[in-house]
């Protein structure tokens, strides 16, 4: 597939040009790999991005395509969001605080990467709008935003449940939540047309386990031979989606008029442990290694909290757009181990 891709990056300068497109946060793992598809489907496609957590290199395989264009800088910077938006069709919100890791740590800096710039931008877009030009965001929210509602599956319309505020850990599910109610209120006030996706443990090759993203993190332990570190007794439910599922859905929901003004999960509902996932890895990689557990207190804090189950219901997404996943979990995992196998010769 990755292979299929590179062909269409490569021949689409034969296609006319369709819209302007930009991402914020583009350099990170999710938004590189929405540029590739924006440009295969050739969309002249702008990234900005800060580089705290992304990588300009993560988005080699467009980088000098005649249709990219990249942009070093922060979406916290209301020039730049102002000149940025100035003469595009679309815009991808992904820029945000990422990983658990880092929300535990520094929950100012995800407070803030959260809400400002989202501000920012839609106060930008209602400019352009009253100017006679609306263009269309997607808003990238999170399943955080559930907190730990009890319910089995959750549903767009479900409640937020969130722990108490002297828990860091709720700080990023607030925030995001607070970026759809601004998302939602420019909508209902002016007709601003956005479109929210939650996504759900989005997973693939360039993710990193740096900021506690369990896949990469279990790969690149059982690569180097060490024990995977499963946290607390494993039996966490996770639903773990390809990165390239995830993109097609999200563009697919930005070409289809009824989904504007809605909210939608995005991502797999086939549930599996994480200590199940590690048995996966294991298995992928060296039936041999080892399996160790590590109590929240000694990874994170004291006062971590976690959610024992997180599954979406898909039932608004598959509605409103042919859903169609390609990619099991299996087919992950080995896409993850052969893309980080290749990235680590490469180095």
């Amino acid at each position: 597939m990755h292979c299929e891709l590179w062909a269409i990056l490569h021949s689409s300068s034969e296609h006319p040009i369709v819209k302007h497109a930009l991402i914020t946060g583009g350099a990170g793992f999710i938004g590189s790999y929405l540029a590739e598809m924006l440009i295969a489907r050739d969309y002249r496609v702008t990234v900005v991005d800060d580089e705290s957590t992304g990588a300009v290199e993560n988005l080699a395989t467009v980088r000098d395509h005649f249709n990219f264009s990249f942009v070093h800088g922060t979406v916290a910077d209301k020039t730049l969001v102002r000149h940025l938006v100035s003469d595009v069709d679309e815009v991808y919100h992904l820029a945000a605080a990422v990983g658990v890791q880092l929300i535990q740590t520094a929950p100012i800096h995800t407070i803030e990467t959260n809400i400002y710039p989202t501000e920012l931008i839609l106060n930008e877009l209602l400019r352009r709008k009253r100017d006679g030009y609306a263009v269309k965001l997607f808003l990238a929210s999170s399943s955080e935003v559930y907190g730990k509602n009890p319910k089995p599956l959750w549903c767009e319309d479900d409640d937020l449940v969130f722990g108490p505020t002297t828990r860091p850990r709720w700080s990023y599910g607030a925030s995001k939540a607070i970026d759809e109610f601004l998302a939602l209120a420019y909508w209902r006030q002016h007709r601003l047309p956005i479109v929210i996706g939650r996504f759900f443990n989005v997973v693939g090759p360039r993710q990193t386990g740096r900021y506690g993203m369990v896949l990469p993190r279990f790969v690149e332990a059982a690569l180097a031979g060490r024990p995977l570190t499963v946290h607390d007794d494993g039996h966490q439910v996770r639903c773990f989606a390809h990165v390239l599922d995830v993109v097609h859905s999200v563009i697919e929901l930005m070409e289809t008029d009824s989904a504007t003004a809605g909210v939608f999960n995005i991502g797999s509902d086939q549930p599996v442990s994480i200590l199940q996932l590690a048995k996966s890895v294991i298995a992928a990689v060296n039936p041999n290694l080892e399996i160790v557990f590590q109590s929240y207190a000694e990874a994170y804090d004291h006062d971590f909290e976690d959610v024992r189950s997180r599954i979406p219901d898909l039932s608004r997404l598959r509605r409103t757009i042919h859903f169609r996943p390609a990619f099991e979990l299996e087919a992950i995992i080995r896409d993850v181990v052969d893309q980080t196998i290749a990235r680590l010769r490469r180095a």
